[in-house]
């Protein structure tokens, strides 16, 4: 049967994982396994080779797993099996995209994005391999290395599952410069280990070789257990003049590179802008307050800072800015310390007072840098709620006079939003991820730019001998990171000058070097360290990345414009970008497509259509900030919990009263109710419609017994429900059901699931099941079972109902959580209109009860409706 697999890479290193079967020994065996980079100017091109056979006396499945870096490309990728070689072709995404859909439209199956690290992206695929055969996986990605804090950082994820007899990792560097210092480092090295690892190193070039034994790779030399999981890291700095940087030139191409030392530092002019809205609460303030903590010692006493925090209010801790003395700084950490996350999130209220601040600041150096610092978690639940009128309200307010730094923490966040709006506004925008280390995380991006050396750089090469210029104008310098610049040259050139034009803290510089042609091309004459035209290369990458990322915050039109560009250098140089798909063919005609997501594709399903729109992906329950969630999530001592929840349930419920008179209605054609749920031990439905200008988002069910709390979200615009969130404590999963896909979460892990798929898994005893464009169920041993089922017709939502009601405990609250509670409900009742009239009797307040035809979206066929108690919550 033909099958497709549907994949996306995200990026910095490389993994190799393997199938492994319950024998003690592969059936499929890794025989061979080589990781091969060299590394020339900071340009690394990696080389993957997996050599794999089949032990079996049967056909067998052999997996090729590789993690690499986000910010590589993959460029090549083959399988030779029994001779015959089976490449990966590179094509426009849509058309691959087009081409893929029409074999799943013919009923093949597709494979997720596979999300693994904050550096890394995942690249798989799988081969069926007959009996004693061989298969050989190879794949080649680029990327241009990044110095940051003084470094360059290759990394080189290692994960075999299994001993492998022939290993080798060779890491080979040239740098014309020289090599300053270099260093290696992993995270699974062991004394006998280390026996294995060698390293030549001379002026410009060094040899790196990594070669363990089968004995050497055992934990035990008993067991046959690898000891190779984990990473691989080769740390380097290059030499460096006090000069306009470096120029390298080959085939007509130039890179310059520029990373000026010792010079000093200008003062800052820093404004900290935190969230501190319910979904802040527990270890997300507590590391946001670690990492302040530290920051504040680290600032310089010339510089100047403030803080505003926010949740729905927006609270200026002083009117100005302040210089960082020992008094100021020891005020603002105790301050820090008294941060509490509670309400909602006004993220343009609090830029808008930081500009204000920066705008009204007086008595700072003449020669200063000022930057607002933003930290949130979620979107913007008050105030300006468009996230378009925020980017175009901050960029007019900061108009270019600071920089603006977006700190994204966790999932919830709108990453695209943050994104446009630092790189509008002369920033970047950067992930916090929600592990231990986030505090680390967050220290570790202020110390990138806590130090500006330079502003205004302008790079200025010869106009009518260069051309295809990337990015020349840069807005700050900081020390420790590096400006890189390339082009072609377009005439015969015996020089190629270069001014460097920028402002220091104590006065403008100028900056001038002359290249000569001849004796630059010659230094790349030892084609052993390099890789054919490596310069055009990287030329072609830097130019891809930076037209994707002038996208991001150019208007519409432009935008086409430059990612037309992008695309075009994508087919040309064969890169699996953002807009190009790998199409990867395998035997029987079966293909895999293999696409890039960006960091903003965190928050959706990168399988589903390109143009397809999405509001965000959620690692927990997907709903605004207020006292409810926060409780959901465990922000407070499990009773208080339970008594928010049924304080929030109880006031929903204060405008219903006693049944008026239950009358039958005529059938109503193509009417869902928003809810439909069946009377606990009793033949009867019940419907529930909610007006969603009360209550967006509606807290469901809670059962802290059953370790289960469900929520449910309305549509803009429709009448029915198009979210849901199932948590369960035990284990610890997170399930979000959209009406265009499911997303499963578990320890920090993401899992998109299809409506277009049937599909089955099962983590720690719960199984998560999707019916085809039908219903999705989850299911726990002795627990009860939540079903959503999707509704296609007139407009597309969700309808909710529950299996195996018995097994809810007597503390089951929320708007659903009432009617199972067999405290109130009972077990004797017999009178079904009295039964519901119990449950819902609220003395001193009325609601509406009738007996109508509605249809039931849990039917296979809904064609048919069916009686319920039709009870309107509507105040």
């Amino acid at each position: 049967m033909e099958q497709r697999t549907l994949l996306a890479l995200m990026v910095f290193s490389s993994l190799i994982v393997l199938a492994e079967t319950n024998d003690q020994k592969p059936a499929v065996e890794i025989y061979s396994l080589h990781v091969d980079c060299k590394v020339t100017s900071r340009f690394a091109h990696t080389v993957i080779t997996s050599r794999i056979v089949n032990r079996a006396n049967e056909s067998r499945e052999a997996t090729f797993e590789v993690e690499l870096p986000k910010t590589a490309f993959i460029t090549n990728f083959s399988m030779s099996i029994d001779g015959v070689v089976y490449p990966g072709i590179i094509k426009e995404k849509a058309a691959a995209q087009n081409e893929y859909d029409s074999a799943v439209s013919q009923g093949q199956s597709a494979g997720l994005v596979k999300i693994t690290d904050r550096k890394l992206e995942q690249f798989h695929v799988s081969v069926s391999i007959a009996a004693a055969s061989k298969v050989t996986f190879e794949l080649t990605y680029e990327e241009l290395l990044k110095r940051q804090l003084g470094k360059y950082e290759l990394l080189i994820k290692v994960r075999p599952k299994q001993l492998v007899k022939h290993f080798q990792i060779d890491v080979h560097i040239f740098e014309p410069q020289g090599i300053r210092f270099l260093e290696t480092d992993s995270t699974f090295m062991t004394n006998e280990l280390t026996k294995a690892l060698t390293k030549e190193q001379n002026e410009t070039k060094a040899h790196i070789l990594f070669k363990p034994t089968l004995d050497q790779q055992k934990k035990n030399s008993e067991l046959d257990e690898t000891l190779l999981n984990g990473d691989f890291v080769v740390h380097y700095d290059v030499k460096r003049e006090a000069t306009a940087g470096d120029i390298q030139i080959v085939n007509g191409y130039f890179v310059h590179y520029f990373a000026p030392q010792e010079m000093p530092a200008f003062p800052k002019n820093v404004i900290f802008v935190i969230d501190r809205s319910g979904s802040m609460t527990g270890r997300k303030i507590e590391q946001t307050r670690d990492a302040l903590l530290k920051i504040l010692q680290d600032l310089r006493q010339e510089d100047h800072f403030s803080f505003i925090t926010f949740n729905h209010k927006v609270v200026e801790w002083k009117s100005s800015l302040l210089p960082a003395t020992e008094e100021n700084v020891a005020n603002a950490a105790a301050l820090v310390q008294t941060l509490a996350a509670r309400g909602g999130t006004d993220i343009s209220g609090a830029l808008l007072a930081a500009v204000g601040v920066l705008d009204k600041a007086e008595g700072l150096p003449e020669r200063s840098v000022s930057m607002i610092i933003l930290l949130t978690d979620g979107q913007p639940t008050s105030g300006e709620r468009n996230v378009e009128v925020i980017q175009e309200n901050i960029q007019k307010a900061i108009n270019g006079k600071y920089a603006l730094f977006c700190l994204g923490f966790g999932f919830d966040v709108s990453y695209k939003f943050l994104e446009k709006m630092a790189l509008s506004n002369g920033g970047i925008a950067r992930r916090i991820y929600e592990n231990a280390d986030a505090a680390l995380q967050l220290q570790g991006f202020y110390q990138e730019v806590a130090t500006p050396i330079l502003m205004q750089i302008e790079m200025q090469y010869p106009e009518n001998s260069i051309e295809g210029l990337t990015k020349n104008n840069f807005k700050l310098f900081f020390e420790g990171s590096e400006i890189i610049v390339s082009g072609k040259i377009n005439n015969e050139l015996d020089l190629l000058p270069v001014e460097i034009k920028a402002q220091s803290h104590t006065s403008n510089l100028t900056l001038k070097e002359e290249a000569n042609v001849k004796e630059k091309e010659q230094v790349f004459q030892n084609k052993r360290y390099i890789f054919g035209n490596f310069i055009e290369r990287l030329w072609a990458y830097l130019t891809i990345q930076q037209l994707l990322e002038k996208a991001i915050s150019a208007q519409e039109e432009d935008q086409k414009a430059l990612e037309a560009q992008a695309l075009d250098l994508s087919l040309q140089y064969s890169f699996v970008t953002p807009l190009t798909s790998m199409v990867v063919t395998k035997p029987q005609q079966q293909e895999e497509l293999a696409n890039k997501p960006t960091e903003a594709d965190n928050e959706k399903p990168s399988n589903l259509p390109a143009g397809a729109s999405f509001q965000r992906l959620h690692s927990r329950m997907p709903w605004e900030d207020d006292s409810v969630a926060t409780a959901l999530r465990g922000g407070r001592p499990a009773d208080r919990r339970r008594s928010e929840l049924q304080t929030v349930s109880n006031r929903m419920f204060s405008t219903v009263s006693r049944f008026r008179d239950a009358k039958k209605a005529q059938p109503i054609a193509n009417e869902h109710p928003q809810l439909l749920l069946q009377l606990p031990r009793q033949n009867e439905r019940i419907c529930l419609n909610i007006d969603q200008r009360a209550q967006s988002s509606v807290p469901l069910l809670s059962d802290p017994e059953q370790g289960l709390t469900v929520m449910g979200k309305l549509g803009d615009g429709i009448n029915h429900f198009v979210q849901f969130g199932i948590n369960y404590v035990n284990p610890p999963v997170q399930i979000h059901v959209y009406t265009h896909a499911i997303l499963v979460s578990h320890n920090n892990k993401n899992n998109w699931l299809s409506w277009t798929t049937s599909t089955s898994s099962t983590i720690q005893g719960l199984t998560v099941s999707v019916e085809k464009e039908r219903s999705v169920t989850a299911s726990l041993p002795d627990t009860v079972t939540v079903k959503i089922s999707l509704v296609r017709f007139p407009e597309d939502f969700l309808g909710l109902y529950f299996l195996n009601t018995d097994r809810f405990s007597d503390k089951v609250t929320g708007v659903l959580g009432q009617f199972y509670s067999k405290a109130q409900y009972g077990s004797n009742s017999n009178n079904d209109q009295r039964a519901v009239e119990r449950l819902l009797s609220v003395p001193g307040s009325e609601h509406k009860v009738s007996r109508l035809y509605k249809k039931d979206y849990r039917l296979e066929s809904a064609s048919e409706p069916v009686t319920c108690w039709s009870i309107d919550l509507t105040p």
